[in-house]
């Protein structure tokens, strides 16, 4: 049986900054810091060349740009983040199978090109910030959650994508359901003690690994906190202890 990854490989931290100065800066604080995501805040500010600036300092990628079109221009913008090397894109599996299987070519013939890993393609199924009753009366969609996620997923899976970016809630279900390797990627982590700010669906980060998930994002608990490497130890140390009761 293949060891687990060591805790620091399981946190991806959010880089939810305005330029790449700020995002730098952050991460030169966390020595032990091994993979980073970046969003649409700091990829529209700072664009391609910070990832490049990220992967130079030898960190690992996750691109958070939830690519969400028609089917060429999906697999257009997927190609292209996949030249950049980032190791994990996401993709919004409401896109479709045409386009998630576009989008999944596009990625192996991206990193091909640019003689780079092939990255892992992630669905996004339903955001974390939704809660049950605000997601069926804003959208008016009448499928709950715990059947609309797995649908997606299973959708996206289908389409040969590599993995699902979901709520820590609803991990040890879509686990079941697809095995290792397939990855199983959360936001909404909040340590114990941490406000949820705008998640609404949350666990901390042992229960999350407990329940199957792959990595975690996690974002303001370290990026925010006056030590962020010491916060980002505290998380390391909660996963080697693992979930409380």
């Amino acid at each position: 049986m293949t060891a687990p990854p060591p805790p620091a490989e399981r946190i991806l931290l959010a880089l939810d900054r305005p330029d790449a100065a700020s995002a730098l800066e952050l991460v030169a604080r966390i020595p032990d810091l091994r993979r980073v995501k970046v969003g649409l805040e700091l990829f529209t500010a700072a664009g391609p060349e910070v990832v490049r600036a990220l992967r130079d300092r030898g960190l690992g990628v996750f691109l958070d740009l939830k690519f969400h079109d028609i089917p060429a221009t999906m697999a257009g913008a997927v190609r292209s983040a996949a030249r950049l090397g980032a190791e994990l894109i996401t993709v919004h599996a409401a896109a479709g199978h045409v386009a998630l299987v576009a989008a999944q070519a596009a990625a192996l013939e991206g990193a091909a090109a640019a003689g780079v890993a092939s990255p892992t393609l992630l669905a996004v199924t339903v955001l974390t910030s939704w809660e049950p009753a605000r997601f069926a009366t804003e959208l008016a969609i009448d499928e709950p959650l715990e059947t609309y996620v797995p649908r997606l997923a299973a959708l996206a899976a289908a389409a040969g994508i590599g993995g699902a970016v979901c709520s820590p809630l609803e991990v040890a279900s879509l686990r079941l359901a697809h095995p290792e390797p397939f990855a199983l990627v959360t936001p909404g982590i909040r340590p114990a003690g941490s406000a949820t700010g705008d998640q609404a669906r949350v666990l901390t980060p042992a229960q999350a690994i407990a329940a199957g998930a792959s990595s975690l994002v996690i974002g303001r608990p370290i990026s925010a906190a006056g030590d962020p490497a010491a916060a980002f130890a505290a998380c390391c140390a909660e996963l080697e202890v693992g979930p409380t009761a």
